[in-house]
């Protein structure tokens, strides 16, 4: 097992996020209804990830991912506060609330990406084939939620390359916390489970004072839980197919 194989490996996962955009590039306009279920969507997702990551910290330390997925609340509840205030606040070419929640929810992705790397390098560290199982799994879990993001992008003016570009930049954490995670493996492991339920914890509170609003504002309540709970329901399939 070289170095080589888990940057490769986990450069890999990153590019498999930007993939996520290719079908808003095939169809047509999100406009009017279709911007509030397409930000559903992009709940439902989200809440499906932050299942299996809430999920797999458990298996280690229930306490250290509860204290991670409060941690992970916290710190969005006060970068929103933070930001909210900031009418100048762009985002490439969006202002005011729309940049705002662009930021939040690559920046929500981005930061769940980091525990996703180092799950990526200890998994090498066990073995070269667990190593790319978990690689695997992650990558084609990776397209779903680059889809969350350019679900939320596109519609507010962001281009879909951009958001491809956008997706990819979320998840090359993976990339930078692979190598690390794989050299000194029987260190950093102990935290992987604050880190998922960090991340688990931001994306919850995300879908619930960001997107779920924006969602509402335009889709009655009961076509919304529904969309959600079937984006939800993919996320969390997909995720038992792979890791299960």
């Amino acid at each position: 097992m070289t170095v080589a194989t888990v940057f490769a490996a986990s450069l890999v996962t990153a590019l498999a996020t930007g993939l996520g955009a290719l079908p808003l590039a095939l169809g047509r306009t999100i406009e009017g209804r279709a911007v509030g279920l397409a930000t559903a969507v992009a709940a439902g997702f989200m809440v499906g990830a932050s299942v299996g990551l809430f999920w797999e910290g458990s298996h280690s330390s229930s306490a250290r991912t509860v204290f991670g997925a409060v941690a992970g609340a916290a710190f969005i509840l006060i970068t929103r506060r933070m930001l909210g205030h900031r009418h100048e606040l762009t985002f490439g070419a969006l202002r005011g609330a729309d940049a705002l929640s662009a930021v939040l929810i690559v920046g929500v992705m981005t930061l769940h990406s980091f525990p996703e790397g180092v799950g990526v390098g200890v998994s090498f560290g066990d073995s070269e084939t667990l190593g790319l199982i978990i690689a695997t799994a992650i990558a084609v879990h990776n397209i779903p939620e680059g889809l969350a993001i350019a679900l939320v992008l596109v519609p507010k003016g962001i281009s879909v390359p951009r958001a491809a570009g956008w997706s990819v930049f979320s998840s090359l954490p993976q990339v930078l916390m692979a190598v690390p995670a794989f050299l000194v493996v029987e260190w950093i492991e102990p935290f992987l489970p604050f880190g998922l339920g960090f991340a688990a914890g931001a994306m919850v509170w995300m879908v619930a004072v960001q997107l779920l609003p924006d969602a509402l504002q335009t889709n009655r309540p009961l076509a919304v839980a529904a969309t959600m709970l079937a984006a939800a329901a993919v996320m969390v399939s997909l995720q038992l197919l792979l890791l299960g």
